[in-house]
């Protein structure tokens, strides 16, 4: 059987080594992969015959030689490791060259841009792929599997929570310009926000209570549950307990009282993606979409009081800062 061709954009970055790996894993050829930075002793682990290019324009010609010219043909799949704000031009590359798109999230920042990559589908025959690895994990499809057995009626009380300690390099980076990165919400959260539409359904009210640079919080209404949720990336809203045993992130996602443990299952997340996309189930621009909406509309709406619905940081009476 032949061997799935791939190529990559955003080799030396934090999440490609994911992705190498679960090329690797699904038994995939990593054919090229190109980054502006030359730091990817990584591709040595398990493609050191890929082709590597600083140069996008380079990588696309070549990607463009083998769909045209090459006896192997083209490359199946160009996976998308790249900043945020680049994720659409870079699968519009991807279903130029005939190659299926496998991206990491957010898929775009605006909910307009999906729009245009549906009629890119149609136009090209190709596809588009997005990694939603946390619907993929054990305990998450325990719990969708639950709450489809009592959806009708069933309204739950949600508390989500996720800080993830990030340095002073995060706002000198593209992830603190909130027109690269989408803002704390889009950057952080999006992973999430899929997650809680995946299990309850559509949204029925969204609103933010709190939005800086560093945090965010508000309250989503959702077909089958109310949620309060807080984000940030300031080590100062980590639980003590955390702090003193050095670690650097909290992430709590209470269901009517009862925790959702995802403190493991996260290994092979990006791998199980992979054979999905490959078996033909995997996750396309639609499911994308309510996220994606909803983070839009959180980034840009109007701050409304808490009261009642916040969220218990914020009950708590923490110091924090309502203004955007």
């Amino acid at each position: 059987m032949t061997k799935p061709r791939f190529a990559l954009i955003g080799a030396a970055g934090y999440i490609a080594p994911k992705h190498m790996a679960a090329i690797a894993n699904v038994g995939g050829d990593l054919v090229a992969a190109v980054d502006p930075h030359d730091s990817v002793g990584i591709l040595d682990r398990h493609f050191p015959d890929a082709r590597f290019f600083t140069e996008v324009e380079r990588f696309d010609r070549y990607l463009e030689k083998l769909r045209r010219q090459d006896a192997a043909g083209p490359v199946d799949y160009v996976s998308i490791c790249t900043p945020n704000y680049l994720h659409d031009a870079h699968v519009r590359l991807a279903l130029r060259v005939k190659a299926d798109a496998i991206c990491e999230k957010p898929l775009v920042l605006n909910p307009w841009n999906l729009n245009q990559l549906s009629e890119l589908e149609q136009e090209h025959g190709r596809r588009v792929h997005t990694i939603v690895q946390l619907r993929h994990h054990p305990a998450v499809l325990r719990l969708r599997e639950r709450l489809e057995s009592e959806r009708v009626g069933a309204g739950h009380d949600v508390v989500l929570t996720y800080v993830t300690r990030r340095g002073r390099w995060y706002r000198s980076s593209w992830k603190g310009d909130p027109a690269k990165a989408g803002g704390v919400g889009m950057n952080i959260g999006i992973h999430f926000f899929d997650l809680l539409g995946w299990l309850f359904g559509k949204p029925l009210a969204n609103r933010v209570h709190l939005s800086t640079e560093t945090r965010m919080s508000g309250y989503l209404e959702l077909g089958s549950a109310r949620i309060r949720w807080f984000l940030s990336i300031d080590a100062a809203d980590l639980p003590v307990e955390v702090r003193e045993r050095g670690g650097y992130a909290h992430r709590s996602l209470q269901i009517d009282g009862q925790e959702l443990d995802l403190s493991d299952g996260f290994g092979d997340l990006h791998e199980e993606s992979y054979r999905r996309i490959l078996a033909g189930e995997g996750f396309g621009i639609e499911d994308a979409r309510q996220s994606i909406e909803l983070l839009y509309g959180i980034r840009h709406g109007e701050l409304s009081s808490a009261g009642n619905e916040a969220h218990p940081y914020l009950a708590g009476n923490r110091d924090v800062v309502r203004s955007r």
